[in-house]
């Protein structure tokens, strides 16, 4: 009886967790096809909506992502999203999946961050040196190495990384708690915007001669999502 208890136990927290934590709103409907067009569009949660009669199975799906991506770019990794830009269907879900592929000896998931979302990571091939940074003021580093089959979370809003440090091509799966996570990569929000920031004021909050930032400003920030 007491097994049972405990079962029920955790069956209720389990839920109250993914009811609590979740970071999109929970959805209002059975589902809602995500449109641009809203001449046709019904309810708004998130996107505009299709009518749910006219929702079809090309909505809720998505091929391909057991396909490796071609990673020759100057960080050596692609990201394949499949979000609700992908798959409309996904709309007020609150999920969304990544695959990315490494090169070999060094292929690199800039550090960044998902501003609306956790992620889990899964590796499918491949050794990875992946990581996190808390946030202020202990900024304490978190890593691992990961090997295949192994699972590592990213929480919401730190700013994270995925390093290849074997000798062959490596890849991984990420599951993200928001439909539309986003993701700001550190390296190109503050060197690569448009406009750029005064380098004044990035040479005083890095310590570091004005001259050093003026030539990270003019260098091409490669986006591998």
């Amino acid at each position: 009886m007491k097994g049972v208890h405990f079962l029920a136990t955790f069956v209720f927290l389990a839920f109250a967790a993914s009811f609590a934590f979740a970071s999109d709103p929970s959805p209002l409907q059975d589902f809602c096809v995500a449109i641009n067009d809203t001449k046709d569009g019904v309810f708004v949660n998130g996107k505009f909506c299709r009518d749910p009669k006219l929702a079809t199975a090309n909505d809720f799906f998505f091929p391909g992502l057991n396909i490796a991506r071609n990673t020759s770019n100057p960080v050596g990794s692609v990201v394949t999203p499949a979000n609700v830009a992908q798959i409309p269907g996904l709309n007020t879900l609150g999920i969304s999946l990544v695959r990315v592929d490494f090169a070999p000896y060094g292929g690199l998931n800039p550090p960044h961050t998902h501003p609306r979302a956790t992620e889990i990571l899964t590796v499918l091939e491949g050794t990875l040196y992946v990581g996190f940074v808390s946030s202020n003021p202990e900024n304490r580093l978190i890593t691992k190495v990961l090997n295949p089959g192994d699972v590592f979370v990213f929480p919401v809003g730190l700013i994270h990384f995925q390093f290849n440090v074997g000798k062959t091509k490596a890849s991984a799966i990420g599951a993200l708690s928001s439909q539309n996570p986003g993701v700001i990569t550190i390296a190109n929000a503050v060197f690569g915007s448009t406009p750029p920031i005064r380098s004044d004021v990035l040479a005083k909050a890095f310590q570091v001669d004005k001259n050093i930032v003026d030539y990270l400003q003019k260098q091409f920030w490669y986006d591998n999502n």
